[in-house]
């Protein structure tokens, strides 16, 4: 690896920009990001995934391409939290449960152990950091951007399993970013969209929020992400965390003692962005005290905000200095976790490191098919959902009966949003179901539907014995059209509702005869619903959040 004085000053701004694209090859956006502006990071989000197989192709491909450009190896990223927030939704990639999932096992070790099934598959695949865990506090019921990305809302539980993932990522080679300093947990604005004020003081802040951060930083976490939110009573200023030289060097650094890799949130989110601009939040960010600066989608945002920050040097407005250190805590990362194989990827350019390079591609897909390591994944994974899933009240409704029909209402994710993406291989519950009791009847319904499209499936189940009717909420409250449905069909029925994301779907609907929470609807989780239904599993979930 080049020594840091060999860099030119805008190779070192390079190394602090980690950069999105939109290409499932390499395309001209991130080539002329690498060539021509050295930039050290790259994040996947879904639209670079087609397969595992050419995912892992991509990661060797930008290797090259940096290798070819005498840039430093690059740093590769991924938000991979597991359960609904999981951007790699293809075969050969696990569906590991999600932190409230975990949080209600009341078992770190099973957090453990996902961490350290998508540590050894995200390697593989050639990625190097990814954006979890979330150790924010969940204790908001409308919080629209954090809720079962969170573990709960008891701080000593979030900090013991957020340990226990940081453990697990780390083992495997992989970054682990606990996010979203100094903590989103009780907030009810989404910053990709608005600014956000947390106005409790310090000792709460020390308490709840600030709890899990410490815990992560003294068991070694590599990285940790800054929140766009705005704390007062540690920066007086109306200015958020990842701008604030108050949280990130006097906070974070000076007090707390993090000696890691401090990363923002995305530049481009509205909290950010509207009032600010991403140039000059970078500029602003780096000031603060921030090493990488993610900037996820808009080629003209991250070439500004890569000479705002060359210019602030230029200027004399940012010390080179500053640019050092965070060069210098980025390297030793790279150097940490690559070691001698990054050396070798800068100085080779020969047509035999890109053979090279071919076969541990070809060898990194193989390790990634189908195996009976997979199957044992699967068992431990069905385990963990069996502990995870959680019986609020059951007024006599469960186990259901075998003599009486079925009718389950199952509402289909097909909106995507910043922290909701639809996997491409669910199952329904009613396919669950009746792979257990036979036939059993289901309608399905849009997250948002209108007060016709609840009119008619109130029409279709009026005459039906045992109706189980499945929520989902993924922007803090329940919609108003699924709210209405439950509502009417509370009127006739003595209803089983599921609520297959947001436990505080209770919160916006009559008390129901009985009231199921599975925190998710991933394959694996519906697959253990449907035998808790008819009796075969009795879960031992208990809620990590209080419904009050």
């Amino acid at each position: 690896m080049k020594p840091l004085y060999d860099l030119t000053l805008e190779q070192k701004v390079g190394q602090l920009l980690m950069c999105g694209f939109h290409g499932q090859h390499a395309d001209e956006q991130i080539i002329h990001l690498i060539r021509d502006y050295h930039v050290g990071g790259v994040i996947y989000f879904r639209r670079n995934v087609e397969s595992v197989d050419q995912l892992t192709r991509l990661s060797a491909e930008l290797q090259d391409l940096a290798a070819e450009a005498g840039a430093l190896p690059l740093m590769i990223s991924v938000d991979q939290e597991g359960g609904m927030v999981a951007r790699i939704d293809k075969e050969g990639m696990t569906q590991v449960p999600g932190n409230m999932a975990l949080g209600a096992t009341g078992n770190p070790e099973y957090t453990l152990t996902c961490a350290q099934i998508l540590g050894r598959e995200l390697k593989n695949i050639g990625i190097d950091m990814n954006l979890a865990p979330v150790i924010d506090v969940n204790n908001n019921p409308l919080n629209p951007v954090i809720g079962v990305r969170s573990y709960g809302e008891h701080a000593e539980s979030v900090a013991a399993h957020g340990v226990a993932a940081i453990t697990g990522y780390q083992l495997q080679g992989i970054a682990a970013t606990a996010k979203h300093f100094p903590g989103h947990g009780d907030t009810a604005v989404d910053s990709h969209l608005g600014m956000v004020t947390v106005p409790h003081d310090r000792n709460r802040l020390e308490r709840m929020e600030l709890l899990p951060f410490r815990r992560a930083i003294e068991a070694g976490v590599d990285a940790i992400m800054t929140a766009h939110v705005m704390f007062p009573s540690i920066e007086p200023e109306p200015i958020p965390a990842t701008l604030s030289h108050k949280v990130l060097t006097g906070l974070l650094r000076e007090e707390m003692g993090f000696e890691g890799i401090i990363i923002t949130d995305c530049l481009e989110m509205h909290a950010i962005s509207k009032p600010y601009g991403v140039a000059e939040a970078a500029v602003c960010a780096v000031e603060a005290g921030a090493d990488l600066i993610l900037v996820s989608h808009t080629l003209q945002d991250q070439v500004a905000a890569l000479e705002a920050i060359v210019e602030a040097v230029r200027t004399g407005r940012i010390s080179e200095e500053v640019i050092h250190q965070a060069v210098e805590r980025i390297m030793t990362w790279k150097r940490k976790r690559s070691g001698q194989q990054m050396d070798h990827l800068v100085s080779s350019k020969t047509n035999e490191t890109v053979e090279a390079a071919a076969v541990e591609t070809v060898h990194c897909a193989e390790s990634t098919k189908p195996s009976a390591s997979s199957n044992r994944n699967e068992s431990m994974l069905f385990k963990i959902a069996s502990s995870s899933i959680t019986i609020v009240h059951n007024d006599g409704l469960l186990p259901l009966d075998p003599e009486k029909d079925v009718c389950v209402i199952w509402p289909e994710v097909v909106q995507r949003t910043e922290v909701d993406e639809p996997w491409s291989h669910t199952e329904s519950l009613g396919i669950a179901l009746s792979q257990l009791r036979g036939s059993v009847r289901e309608h399905n319904i849009t997250t948002q539907p209108t007060h016709a499209e609840a009119d008619r499936i109130l029409a279709e189940v009026s005459e039906s014995e045992q109706v189980i009717v499945c929520t989902y909420t993924s922007a803090g409250q329940l919609p108003k059209g699924q709210q209405y449905l439950v509502e009417k069909l509370s009127e006739n029925h003595s209803l089983i509702v599921i609520a297959l994301r947001n436990p505080y779907d209770l919160l916006e609907i009559p008390r129901p005869g009985s009231y199921v929470c599975t925190y998710e609807n991933t394959s694996t989780v519906v697959k253990a619903l449907s035998h808790v239904l008819t009796g075969g599993l009795q879960p031992t979930g208990s809620l990590p959040v209080r419904l009050c």
